[in-house]
This record gives C-alpha cells, sequence and structure tokens, in this order.
C-alpha cells in the first residue's frame, strides 16, 4: 500500500504547487484540463508507467471509508443559511429550477425515446446510464458529488473517464457562452418585459474570529468517525454526514467556513488521485450521439431558468449566474458574474456553496428516477 500512497501524495502536492504559480500558459492549462481532471490521469499515467495495476490496492477501502465522507462533511460545513438568505428568495428558486431539470431531464428524455438503440444498446446494455448520475453531481454539486454518485451507482472507470473529458469539454464552452449571455441581461430583460430589477442584499461578512482550524478538523473528523462507527450503509452515512456538515456550520458560532472549503477541495484532489489508480487510457469512449446528448441537456436547463426567471420577474442576469453556480462552480461563478455587476459576486460565490451542498441529494434523485422509472 506504500506505493500508491506515495503516488497519491505526490500527485496532491504537485498540483496544489502548480496551482500557486501565477502564468498566463498555466491559466490556460488548467481552463481546459483542471485540476480535479489532471489528479486523475496523472496516477494513471504512473501506474501506466512503471506497468503496475493499483486496481485492488487498500487504499480504495480507505478512500471510501474515510476521504469521501470527510469531503462530504467538510464541503457541506461550507455553507452558511445565514449568508444565503441574503440573496432573496426568487434568484434561489430560478437556481433551484436549474438544478431540478439538470436531475430530471434525462429520465423524461430517456422516457421519450425508450426504444431507441441509444437507450437500449448504448446507454442500458452498456450500462452507459451509470455516467449520468455523476454528470448530476457534476453539474449541480461539483467533484465531491460526482465522486460519490460514482461510487454509489458502480460506474465504472471507462464510462467515468469518457464522462469527465466530455463534460470538461463542454462546461469550458458552456462557460464562454454564460459570459457572453450575462452582458445580454439588460437586452433580454426588456425583450422578456422584466422589470423586477432590484439588487439583492448584500451579504453580511464572517465573523473574524474564527475557530482555530485543528479545532474545526477534529470536529469534522469525529463527527465521520461517529458516522462509520454507528452506520453501516454507504448511502445513509453520505446523507446522514451532509446533515451534520450543514448542522455544523450553522450552529456553531464562529465556524471557520474558509478553512473548511479549502479543505474540501484537497480532499477531493485526494479521491480522485485514488480513483485514477484504477484508470487504463485504453478505457476512454467517444459518441457523438452521447455529446449531442449532454449538450441539448445543458441547453433546456438554461431555457428553463429563463422561463422561471420571466415568471417570477427577476432580473434575467440571474440565469447565467445560477446556471455557473451549478455547472461551473465557485471560481466560475463569481467571475461570470463580474460581467455584469462586481457587487453581486459574494452572491454567486454563496449559490455555488449552495450548489454544492445540495448535489447529492438531485444525484440520488436522478438514480431513484432510473431505476423506478426506466431500467
Amino acid at each position: 500500500m506504500i506505493l500508491p500512497i506515495i503516488i497519491v501524495l505526490c500527485t496532491v502536492l504537485f498540483i496544489r504547487f502548480i496551482e500557486q504559480k501565477e502564468h498566463p500558459w498555466l491559466t490556460i492549462f488548467f481552463n481546459w484540463i483542471p485540476s480535479i481532471l489532471l489528479a486523475y490521469l496523472i496516477p494513471a499515467g504512473i501506474s501506466a508507467g512503471i506497468q503496475k495495476d493499483f486496481s485492488g490496492a487498500d487504499i480504495h477501502n480507505l478512500s471510501k471509508a474515510l476521504f469521501i465522507p470527510l469531503a462530504i462533511v467538510a464541503v457541506m460545513s461550507s455553507l452558511s443559511l445565514t449568508q444565503l438568505k441574503s440573496i432573496g428568495w426568487k434568484p434561489i428558486l430560478v437556481f433551484l429550477s436549474g438544478s431540478f431539470w439538470i436531475a430530471v431531464f434525462p429520465i423524461g428524455l430517456l422516457l421519450l425515446f425508450r426504444n431507441s438503440a441509444f437507450v437500449q444498446d448504448f446507454l442500458i446494455t452498456q450500462e452507459f446510464w451509470k455516467g449520468i448520475p455523476p454528470v448530476v453531481g457534476s453539474w449541480i454539486g461539483g467533484s465531491t458529488s460526482q465522486l460519490v454518485l460514482k461510487e454509489l451507482v458502480a460506474c465504472s472507470e471507462a464510462v467515468f473517464l469518457t464522462i469527465l473529458v466530455l463534460d470538461n469539454i463542454l462546461v469550458n464552452i458552456w462557460t464562454i457562452f454564460m459570459f457572453q449571455s450575462i452582458k445580454k441581461s439588460n437586452s433580454l430583460n426588456r425583450l422578456l418585459r422584466i422589470d423586477g430589477l432590484s439588487p439583492p442584499d448584500s451579504i453580511q461578512a464572517e465573523n473574524e474570529n474564527k475557530i482555530n482550524p485543528l479545532l474545526a478538523s477534529i470536529i469534522l473528523l469525529g463527527s465521520v468517525g461517529m458516522a462509520h462507527f454507528f452506520i453501516a450503509s454507504f448511502v445513509v452515512k453520505i446523507v446522514v454526514l451532509s446533515f451534520v456538515g450543514i448542522a455544523l456550520s450553522n450552529l456553531i458560532k464562529n465556524w471557520n467556513f474558509q478553512f473548511v472549503l479549502k479543505l474540501g477541495g484537497i480532499l477531493i484532489l485526494i479521491v480522485m488521485a485514488v480513483l485514477g489508480l484504477k484508470l487504463k487510457f485504453s478505457l476512454i469512449q467517444f459518441d457523438a450521439i452521447f455529446m449531442g446528448f449532454l449538450v441539448v441537456w445543458l441547453l433546456s436547463h438554461f431555457v428553463v431558468m429563463l422561463g422561471v426567471a420571466k415568471l417570477l420577474n427577476v432580473n434575467s442576469a440571474w440565469v447565467p449566474i445560477a446556471s455557473m453556480a451549478n455547472v461551473g462552480g465557485i471560481a466560475t461563478a463569481p467571475a461570470v458574474t463580474a460581467a455584469y455587476e462586481k457587487k453581486w459576486m459574494p452572491h454567486a460565490i454563496i449559490l455555488a456553496v449552495l450548489s454544492m451542498a445540495t448535489g447529492t441529494f438531485w444525484g440520488l434523485l436522478t438514480i431513484s428516477l432510473f431505476r423506478i422509472l426506466v431500467l
């Protein structure tokens, strides 16, 4: 088990090191190959280079028992309900409508084309349907939810790698589209006759007297330890730890939101690096119809949110903001928001954190609907 641990540790340290470097080429590189994907590919490359198979190493059990649950409780504990209220219920409803559509659209489309070769042969027979819940997790919750849902649905490495590559390409193109879309918000408001353009309330700043990172780590580890001791089911454990995380962040005064969010990011890199030990590059596949399915899925998500914004008479700028909070994440959501109104950047960050906190639950809904209605 020593060699896999060394590979994972070196991978994470290397990525964290180059992430700190400010260089134009690195910025372009990470735009197209994010650290999460890199953490998955490097261990696979090393394993292939030294001709070793680490797919059965004990570190995979450690990841499922410790790293994934710890990442969940850390990310969930980064959500402040007090700050969430400042956004207002209408933008939050726009955001939730986008999340809901991401979770249920594939079920509706597959029911509509249930007897097609794409559904029967590609999705069901080749088990590519197992790649859809991780996409839901990626688009709504980010990498943490994506990894949890991969485990829950037992998605193969071949399907998962294909999903990662296609998802990464599509999200980068989508980000460019959202940058252009938000600049047209005023024109869209006039076209849709939206006049509810009042700005959201200011986000309340965090208390500077935060609890010590060591104490926060002990609390998180203690939560995972108790869950591991009392709960056998992985699914139940994840759900319970999600609620524990929300309780910690909103019941403990001076909770260190910044630290737990950073810790969650590091844990996600660790989990991805561990998964990379199972990866074989020869497994990657590409299907143009599946890519088209993802494109239609994403475009319809935008149209639905735009319709909800019209119904609620809320600024259409919240549509690209909510979309990037869902699909993009905590880095790209405020960047896109700044192209319209820099004062709204903190609100975009809070929406992105809400996305991270709810992604696993939306993915569980998708899995349940798949098993009830499609399979």
